[in-house]
């Protein structure tokens, strides 16, 4: 009798025990169908909100590297956390009292700068540019540890622009910044800049003037590309692209050859676009030559012009593409240089002062170590650093 209430108990154990297995993977299969649900309605909902978004950045012609802004993120975030009915400002609102806030903030940051200046020094940067009104304007900022803030701006489409008058404009934010604080001054290695750095070595020993290093080699590679050999490659080269150019037929006949890549290609500064252009055309150096090569080039009317047989002779000649790699090789070095002086993360003074060293060799190589061949590359070289990259 035992026994069976013994086997009676353990069989309602089991049946219960059962059930709850079925009822928890009832009920995981109804979490799982849900989780599914919500998924997909997340989804949706993230899709309009991105749609929304994309919509006011292109009615708004909002640049698109603007959705990266850290500030725009932290308005995102600010909104997720605040939840439905939020309403945006007012024109008011963003023209008066919010503008003024922003202005009392960013003052208080640049306290913190001025701060850091007194304890760690400063460096003054000045520039100038032409804006939309064609008006020439130069430009202060002031950069330390903490980062850069502008200084101040001044019109001087008026004015001559000589070593006196950039060396008092720069003397004048010197005293606004105080004297004591700055360490160096930073220009570009135009010859007024030159100038007035003299005028601020005699006025001001202890202030360093230092050029800027991305302008130095752009310099550099100005003077290299102005050598006889080189001279002629490059004009060679340009006459070449300037037909291509000119002419519909011929721009679409060299598109339709190199599966629609062009070969001029955009750099940072003028030189280094001579070198991108003269890189892609070395690259597409066969599939030019089968454009010219083509019965379709045979058959255009540009072909029988004095230009088209110019341009046939220079892709055909194996001298052209024989000067363009060694021209590439002497070139390479240098812009690898300029790369890292003008990048986003900008390496010390002396880490380029290396860099330069080791380009000058990697050109000495090149050359064959050939005396006569390099020692005007070189010569250049010294003489565009001599003052600027070569002294603290």
């Amino acid at each position: 009798k035992e026994s069976l209430d013994v086997i009676k108990v353990l069989t309602s154990k089991v049946r219960w025990i059962t059930l709850l297995q079925r009822l928890t993977l009832k009920q995981l299969w109804v979490a799982r169908n849900v989780s599914r649900v919500s998924i997909a309605i997340w989804k949706e909902k993230s899709q309009a909100v991105h749609q929304y978004c994309a919509r006011w950045i292109y009615n708004s012609s909002i640049a698109f590297n603007a959705i990266d802004n850290d500030d725009f993120r932290l308005f995102c975030e600010a909104l997720g956390q605040f939840g439905p009915g939020w309403q945006p400002p007012s024109q008011y609102q963003l023209r008066e009292p919010l503008l003024n806030e922003e202005k009392k903030r960013t003052k208080e940051k640049l306290k913190h700068l001025e701060e850091e200046w007194e304890t760690d020094g400063c460096s003054v940067m000045t520039d100038a540019c032409t804006d939309m009104k064609r008006r020439s304007i130069m430009n202060l900022c002031v950069n330390s540890r903490g980062g850069t803030c502008f200084l101040g701006s001044k019109d001087s489409s008026k004015d001559s622009h000589t070593g006196e008058y950039i060396f008092e404009y720069i003397d004048k934010c010197i005293e606004e910044a105080g004297p004591l604080k700055v360490v160096q001054v930073v220009t570009d290695n135009a010859t007024n800049n030159v100038a007035a750095a003299k005028l601020l070595k005699m006025k001001r020993p202890n202030i360093f003037w230092s050029g800027c290093a991305a302008h130095t080699v752009d310099l550099m590679l100005e003077g290299i590309s102005k050598l006889p050999g080189i001279a002629k490659l490059i004009d060679q080269a340009k006459c070449l692209t300037i037909f291509i150019y000119a002419h519909h037929k011929t721009l679409d006949l060299m598109r339709s050859h190199t599966q629609k890549r062009d070969i001029v290609r955009p750099g940072a500064t003028r030189f280094a676009t001579c070198f991108l252009t003269l890189h892609s055309l070395y690259e597409k150096k066969a599939l030019l030559k089968n454009m010219f090569g083509s019965d379709d080039w045979h058959e255009c009317v540009h072909s029988k012009s004095v230009k088209g047989k110019a341009s046939y002779e220079t892709v055909m000649n194996i001298g052209f593409w024989s000067s363009m790699t060694l021209v590439l090789k002497i070139f390479s070095p240098l812009v690898k240089v300029l790369r890292l002086a003008d990048g986003e993360k900008i390496p010390s003074l002396g880490f380029i002062y290396g860099e330069i060293l080791v380009a000058k060799n990697s050109i000495k190589e090149a050359t064959y170590q050939m005396e006569r061949n390099y020692e005007p590359i070189i010569k250049i070289i010294d003489e565009k650093m001599k003052g600027r990259l070569d002294a603290p």
